[in-house]
């Protein structure tokens, strides 16, 4: 009897062998799928951008919108990503005011920026399609100051320097494409105008913009 129980218990241990294996093979040799590569943002990007500054002054405060182009190359390292970058403007960030002035009466005088850009540096932190950045270096203006009285107006411009700083995020939205926002102040130096009858003192902007950069 027992004989006739073992050779059960083996046949049936003979029968469910191979369907084991074969399921134990199944589970063992089964791929995990294939994780999506990460974005990289390394590399050359040209791009358009536009926005709106206004001059951080109580009186006479220039204010105005700017349109223009941006180029730039990103380097990365993991999710840290640093660069430079440099854009151009124009611009029509400008302010005017009027006053009665013996012996010249009604005397207007306006001032405008034709044209702004920067060239700075960029460090930030990418989270996948996302990166988050500061900036600073290198800021220019175009700055322009017209007088008119009794029926004659005289203009003087000057080319301004100074700095900038700001923050901003960029988000991949499509291969090769993005789309930022960020936030600049520009402090540009004070300049004499009409020979030195006219000195001002440094003009400073705030300046937000959005734009739109192709990666290569």
């Amino acid at each position: 009897m027992k004989k006739v129980l073992l050779a059960t218990v083996a046949v049936a241990a003979l029968g469910t062998a191979p369907a084991f294996a074969a399921d134990l093979a199944a589970k063992t040799y089964t791929k995990a799928p294939a994780l999506a590569p990460l974005p990289t943002w390394a590399g050359f990007y040209i791009g358009g951008m536009g926005g709106y500054a206004s001059e951080d002054a109580d009186i006479f405060a220039m204010k105005g919108g700017f349109a223009g182009g941006t180029i730039g190359y990103n380097w990365q390292a993991a999710n840290i990503v640093y660069g430079l970058e440099a854009d151009a403007a124009w611009a029509d960030i400008s302010a005017s005011a009027s006053a009665t002035v013996a012996p010249f009466g009604l005397v207007t005088a306006s001032s405008k920026v034709d044209s702004t850009g920067t060239v700075r540096g960029r460090i930030g932190y990418a989270f996948n399609t996302v990166l988050l950045y500061g900036t600073g270096g290198y800021a220019w203006a175009n700055n322009k100051i017209s007088l008119s009285a009794l029926g004659v107006s005289v203009s003087d411009e000057k080319f301004l320097s100074g700095w900038t700083a700001g923050a901003g995020v960029e988000v991949m939205f499509a291969p090769k494409w993005s789309v930022k926002a960020e936030y600049l102040y520009k402090s540009f130096e004070g300049k004499s105008y009409f020979s030195g009858a006219l000195p001002t003192g440094d003009l400073n902007l705030h300046s937000v913009q959005v734009g739109v950069n192709y990666h290569f």
